[in-house]
């Protein structure tokens, strides 16, 4: 698409669940032209979102899962940036986590299901409910850009972490396979974490 880009910010921060906490480094994706932006997760803090997003309007701000490494800064840049918080409702809990005790009256603005889609800059992204990693994890496939974002769902090297709270191992096996595996094998797969991959690279990759 002529116009569109596709930006990235990576922000370091804490990764917390089941007692634990880990040092991460989270992708933030930036999908839009000059004039307007959709932003792909909120890690951490909002000041190097709203950096990156640099004035332009914001259509919207969609999360890719709840963890607290996604969507800890999307309350503080919905208030920056006037823009709606797209969340998958099978993921609650892990916002309550989050925002339930601090600010209970945050709450996201509107439900992603599986093939809703999101308009920007004259390109369209839809939504693949991918559960596995966890239970509303959802990636989001821009075809016109040759790109799918798959939040945790798929690294380059392999499927996202399970084994903790509300994640399945079987689970993510079969929305990668059902889900991922059927785009082009060209797609270049854009993920929370680390390095992009594409499609075909991670085939052999999914056990």
């Amino acid at each position: 698409m002529t116009g569109v880009r596709i930006d990235k910010a990576v922000i370091s921060g804490v990764f917390s669940l089941d007692g634990q906490d880990f040092d991460v480094d989270n992708n933030v994706w930036l999908v839009g032209d000059d004039d307007e932006v959709l932003v792909v997760d909120a890690p951490h803090r909002a000041e190097p979102i709203i950096e990156a997003i640099g004035g332009r309007k914001v259509a919207g701000i969609v999360l890719t899962h709840g963890h607290n490494d996604h969507i800890t800064a999307a309350v503080a840049l919905r208030e920056a940036v006037d823009a709606p918080i797209w969340f998958h409702p099978a993921d609650r809990m892990l916002w309550d986590m989050v925002y339930g005790e601090v600010h209970p009256s945050a709450v996201p603005d509107a439900e992603i299901a599986d093939g809703t889609r999101f308009a920007v800059a004259g390109t369209t992204l839809q939504a693949l409910h991918t559960p596995g990693h966890s239970p509303g994890s959802t990636c989001l496939h821009a075809p016109d850009l040759n790109t799918v974002f798959t939040g945790d769902t798929l690294f380059c090297g392999g499927p996202g972490a399970t084994g903790r709270s509300f994640s399945d191992k079987p689970t993510i096996l079969s929305s990668i396979r059902g889900r991922l595996l059927s785009l082009h094998g060209d797609t270049v797969v854009r993920t929370g974490h680390g390095d992009d991959t594409t499609i075909a690279a991670e085939v052999g990759n999914i056990a």
